[in-house]
């Protein structure tokens, strides 16, 4: 398996094959959420696929700079617009990170996480990474698993918020059906 190398924004260029339609998605720093919501108006929602704890990545494990026998709260969902999935969203918190009022962040439901970020003016986020996951990538697996058709690739973007100086970790990936539409609005389809 190679190596998936995470590049930081402002060298995407190094990314072979990435647009620069796909990239303005990969880089833009408001809130995915809401330009999903903006795509798709009537019909956005999320998906929840689970919210439990569990053992991060090893990735995930190294971006947090937590100990391998650390447990957080994992949240993966699914941005869809009406029925299509356009984006798996990881979102990891450490256990440190759910006090106070970001308890709240444990048990979000269908509830998006973004709206939650960007509501939050103490807020921060750090640079955004991204990447091309092919499919030995833990990442593009987990992200595929309830996809009929498997793409070669996929193109992903992640960064770390801080909650008061306490983090959580997103990793969004872009999926097929996302490319899709994206070529389409391109083309006038």
């Amino acid at each position: 398996m190679t190596k998936t190398r995470w590049y930081p924004a402002q060298q995407w260029h190094h990314c072979a094959g990435l647009s620069e339609q796909t990239a303005t998605w990969l880089l833009d720093s408001t809130s995915l959420t809401q330009r999903l919501q903006l795509l798709c108006p009537d019909f956005f929602n999320v998906e929840v696929l689970t919210q439990q704890w569990q053992h991060p990545l090893l990735s995930e494990k190294a971006w947090l700079e937590i100990s391998a026998q650390h447990h957080v709260r994992i949240r993966e969902v699914y941005l869809r617009c009406k029925t299509n999935a356009w984006v798996f969203a990881r979102t990891v918190i450490p256990p440190q990170t759910l006090v106070g009022k970001y308890r709240r962040l444990a048990n979000l439901g269908k509830h998006p996480l973004g709206h939650v970020l960007f509501a939050e003016r103490t807020v921060q986020r750090r640079a955004f990474y991204v990447a091309r996951l092919t499919m030995g990538h833990p990442l593009y697996q987990l992200a595929t698993q309830r996809l009929s058709e498997k793409p070669t690739m996929l193109w992903a973007r992640r960064s770390i918020f801080y909650l008061l100086d306490k983090p959580l970790l997103i990793n969004e990936i872009f999926l097929p059906s996302f490319q899709l539409m994206l070529t389409q609005q391109s083309t006038g389809n």
